[in-house]
C-alpha cells in the first residue's frame, strides 16, 4: 500500500469517529434535558402561585384623618329684599284753599305737631264770631227760660226747646273751629320731609296731596320668603340685614305674610331695625339673614367634601375597622373659615387627605392630624 492511500484512509476513519462522537454526545445532552425538564417544570408551577399571592397583597392606601365633633348650630334661612320705610304718609288737605304760607322743604326733618303748610283764613274767623256770639245769645234764653220754669211761669218744653237752641250753637262753633284747624297742617308723627307738593299761592282742593313724610325711626328690611322656610320663622325672632351699600343691621321680626304671592309662591316677611343714626334709605337691596332652631351639625373645611360615583355630596371616614365610609350631607351655611354640615355621626373622624384616592369599603392606613377650628 502506497503511502497516499495510507494517509487517504486515516483521514476517513478519523473523520467517521468524529461524526460518531458528536451524535453520542447530543443524545446524552438531549437525555439530560428530558431528565431535567419535568423536575424544572414541577419547581415552575411550585413556585408560580407564591409570586401571584405576593402580588395581589398590595399594602392598604395611606391616608390622614381628623376628629370632628357636631356642636348645636342655628339653622339660616337666607331671604333677599330691599329697606322700606317704617311708614310713609301723604298729608292731603281736608278742606279747599289757597297756600299762604310754606314752612318746610323737602329732606328737613319735624317733630311731631310742627306746623308744614297754611291755608288762608279768609271769613272764617267772622264766622267763627258770629257762632260764638251766637252762643252767648243762647245761653242768656237758656237761663231766662230756666228761671220761669222754676217759677212755674215758663213749660218744660219751652225750657228743652232753649236747651237745645244752645246745643245748636255750641255745635256750630265747634264746626267753625274745625275748618280753622284744616287750614292749618301739622306733622303727624316724627320723621323727614320726602316731598313737597304746594307752593305759596296755589289753590288746593279737599284730598289734594299737599306734603309727603317718610317716618325714619325705626325702618323695615322686607323680603318675601319661600313657603318651604316660612314655617321655621315666627314673629319676634331675630334677624340680621346686609345691605348692598355696606351696612348690617339686625332687628326681630314683626310680620309674616298669611297669604302667599300667587306667581312665586312666597310670602311677606318684615324685619323691624334701628335706624337712630337716620343712615338707612328706603329701596336698597339686601340679603336678610333668619336664625332658627339649633341643630347638631360639624363645621369643616370645604377642602374635605367630595362626591361618589353617583354625584352625590358628602365626605370619606373611616370606621371603627378602618374601612372607608361615605355621608352624604347637607350643607347649612358656608363661610369664609369654613362649612357647616350635617349628616354625620356626632364623633366623626374624617378623611381629610387622600379622600380622592379611597373608594368605599376599602381598607386604608391612616395617620391623625388636628381638625381646623370649630
Amino acid at each position: 500500500m502506497n503511502r497516499s492511500i495510507f494517509i487517504a484512509v486515516l483521514i476517513a476513519v478519523g473523520a467517521t469517529g468524529w461524526i460518531l462522537s458528536g451524535q453520542f454526545l447530543d443524545t446524552e445532552v438531549e437525555t439530560n434535558d428530558a431528565e431535567i425538564s419535568p423536575t424544572s417544570e414541577g419547581n415552575a408551577v411550585a413556585e408560580k402561585p407564591d409570586q401571584t399571592a405576593a402580588e395581589t397583597e398590595k399594602p392598604p392606601v395611606q391616608v390622614q384623618v381628623a376628629s370632628y365633633s357636631a356642636k348645636p348650630k342655628a339653622q339660616e334661612v337666607v331671604v333677599r329684599g330691599r329697606t322700606e320705610a317704617f311708614r310713609t304718609v301723604e298729608i292731603k288737605a281736608e278742606t279747599p284753599g289757597r297756600v299762604v304760607e310754606t314752612l318746610v322743604e323737602r329732606g328737613q326733618r319735624v317733630k311731631k305737631g310742627d306746623i308744614l303748610i297754611k291755608f288762608a283764613v279768609k271769613d272764617r274767623k267772622a264766622q267763627l264770631a258770629e257762632a260764638e256770639a251766637l252762643i252767648r245769645q243762647r245761653q242768656i234764653e237758656y237761663k231766662a227760660a230756666k228761671s220761669l220754669n222754676k217759677k212755674g211761669f215758663s213749660a218744660a218744653t219751652t225750657l228743652a226747646g232753649a236747651k237745645a237752641q244752645l246745643d245748636s250753637a255750641h255745635a256750630k262753633a265747634k264746626s267753625v273751629r274745625i275748618l280753622l284747624e284744616d287750614l292749618v297742617l301739622r306733622a303727624p308723627f316724627d320723621g323727614v320731609i320726602e316731598d313737597r307738593q304746594a307752593e305759596i299761592g296755589d289753590y288746593i282742593k279737599d284730598g289734594n296731596t299737599v306734603v309727603t313724610i317718610v317716618d325714619e325711626n325705626p325702618f323695615l328690611v322686607t323680603g318675601q320668603i319661600s313657603e318651604l322656610f316660612v314655617n321655621r320663622i315666627k314673629v319676634g325672632d331675630r334677624g340680621t340685614a346686609k345691605l348692598v351699600t355696606g351696612e348690617e343691621v339686625s332687628g326681630t321680626i314683626r310680620f309674616i305674610g298669611k297669604t302667599s304671592d300667587a306667581a312665586t309662591r312666597t310670602f311677606r316677611v318684615e324685619l323691624l331695625v334701628n335706624n337712630d343714626n337716620n343712615d338707612l334709605r328706603a329701596g336698597v337691596t339686601a340679603e336678610i339673614k333668619f336664625q332658627t332652631e339649633k341643630v347638631l351639625a360639624h363645621f369643616i373645611s370645604p377642602a374635605v367634601l367630595t362626591l361618589n360615583d353617583e354625584g352625590v355630596l358628602g365626605v370619606r371616614a373611616v370606621d371603627s375597622d378602618d374601612m372607608v365610609v361615605f355621608y352624604p350631607v347637607n350643607v347649612l351655611s358656608d363661610t369664609a373659615e369654613g362649612t357647616w354640615i350635617t349628616g354625620l355621626p356626632d364623633e366623626s373622624l374624617l378623611i381629610t387627605v387622600g379622600q380622592e384616592f379611597v373608594s368605599e369599603g376599602e381598607k386604608v392606613a391612616y395617620e391623625s392630624t388636628t381638625a381646623g377650628a370649630q
